[in-house]
């Protein structure tokens, strides 16, 4: 096939709900990175949680996502993409606007009848809800929209938008918080999501559903839940690797606090959230083809491996251009294992029961983030604020780190899933 004819093949493959669905994604991970890129410092700084608490909150804001993305594409098949995307960004709308608003004169009232603590961890409940209808449903768009024969680039086109939206939300954080202020970053992800309200409402058309796969009920999600609970070696690998998570996440739970008070007051810690997505969307081509040859397994131990030593590397150089090769670090690992990991688990499924699989492959995300909240504020508060040794945090999430890619090495030479047959494992 001539370029010519694979172009018009790609240009004809794809109804209009995918590209409304796609850059509504976008948009949709634009306003998530630039809320999470500021959370951590608004809570502390603005709202003033303690430390601890500060990052317990940011920890929930991030785990809630992953938890109910489990359940959200039985619901988005239910209530239909359309409906299910117009109602996530509404709510995601409200969830942010009232995130920004927590301090605002008009809510005075609910402050006072609510403790802070009851009304921040409501508020950021709320955007879950709204993220867990949009994945399914762009991704099931992405499915339906495209033909047969351009689906697969239709999701290197989901890939490439979502780490855009990634990488594009901290520097809109960035900006917003030095021209006007923290309070308005939430404001603007408000917006952001609200437009793409609009945009579903007015252009975007229910795909065909000819030739799809019935989507489980509820009932059937929740037996599929128990039947790979009831896989111990399985389950094991997840909670393994959920150390993994719990050491990324500090990126955006702890490390913008750590920077602010140990390294630099005025460094610019929402824009320096857009290095790692940066570096995957620059990369990964390039690393795909450097480590399609090696086993699964081995790619997420190596991958492991590679990000937990970034904290490492602050810990040593202590300054600015250290923060920024903390962050390459970790998604050059990132790099490595995260393609490896889905290919691992999607071997490891039995038959009937891949989906099942790969929905439980986000669970470590999960884990790692509810935990990411509490273990990183307690060590951060031992080590920076009762200790006055702040560069013992860093050297205790490479620990985790490590302990992490040990625990990964042992369970590959040991325990091994019955009935795996994956290269390397």
């Amino acid at each position: 096939m001539s370029i010519g004819q694979r172009l018009q093949e790609v240009k004809s493959g794809f109804e209009p709900a995918f590209w409304v669905a796609n850059v509504s994604e976008l948009f949709e991970r634009l306003s998530y990175y630039a809320a999470f890129a500021s959370l951590a410092r608004y809570l502390h700084e603005t709202l003033s949680f303690p430390l601890e608490r500060a990052a317990n909150l940011a920890g929930l804001f991030g785990g809630l996502v992953w938890f109910l993305a489990i359940f959200g594409g039985a619901i988005a098949d239910r209530l239909g993409f359309r409906r299910a995307l117009s109602a996530a960004y509404l709510i995601l709308a409200c969830s942010y606007f009232l995130l920004g608003s927590l301090g605002a004169s008009w809510l005075a009232e609910v402050r006072a009848a609510v403790p802070l603590v009851l009304l921040v961890t409501f508020v950021l409940m709320l955007p879950a809800l709204g993220i867990a209808l949009v994945k399914p449903s762009v991704v099931g768009t992405t499915a339906r929209a495209s033909n047969e024969t351009v689906r697969s680039i239709g999701y290197s086109i989901y890939y490439t938008l979502v780490n855009i939206g990634g990488a594009l939300g901290p520097f809109v954080a960035s900006w917003v918080h030095r021209n006007l202020s923290v309070e308005n970053v939430f404001r603007m992800s408000a917006l952001s999501v609200f437009v793409m309200f609009f945009a579903v409402l007015l252009f975007f058309r229910e795909p065909r559903k000819s030739g799809d796969a019935p989507t489980e009920s509820l009932s059937i999600t929740f037996r599929n839940f128990l039947k790979v609970l009831g896989n111990p070696k399985f389950m094991l690998f997840l909670l393994i690797f959920s150390g993994y998570w719990i050491v990324y996440w500090q990126e955006f739970v702890t490390l913008p606090i750590y920077v602010h008070e140990y390294v630099n007051r005025q460094a610019d810690t929402e824009r320096m959230l857009s290095t790692g997505p940066l570096i995957v969307i620059a990369f990964t081509v390039l690393f795909s083809a450097l480590t399609h040859k090696m086993p699964a397994f081995r790619a997420v131990v190596l991958g492991t491996l590679v990000s937990m030593l970034g904290f490492a590397v602050l810990a040593v150089g202590g300054n600015v251009p250290a923060v920024y090769g903390t962050l390459v670090v970790i998604a050059v690992g990132e790099l490595i294992q995260q393609p490896r990991y889905y290919d691992y688990i999607s071997r490891l499924a039995p038959h009937g029961q891949q989906g099942t699989y790969m929905g439980f492959a986000f669970l470590p995300l999960g884990i790692g983030a509810f935990a990411s909240g509490p273990i990183g504020g307690m060590l951060l508060h031992r080590f920076g604020e009762v200790q006055h040794r702040p560069r013992l945090f860093l050297w205790a999430l490479t620990a985790i780190g490590m302990l992490t890619t040990l625990l990964l090495w042992i369970y590959d030479r040991i325990v091994k899933p019955s009935g795996e047959s994956v290269p390397g494992g």
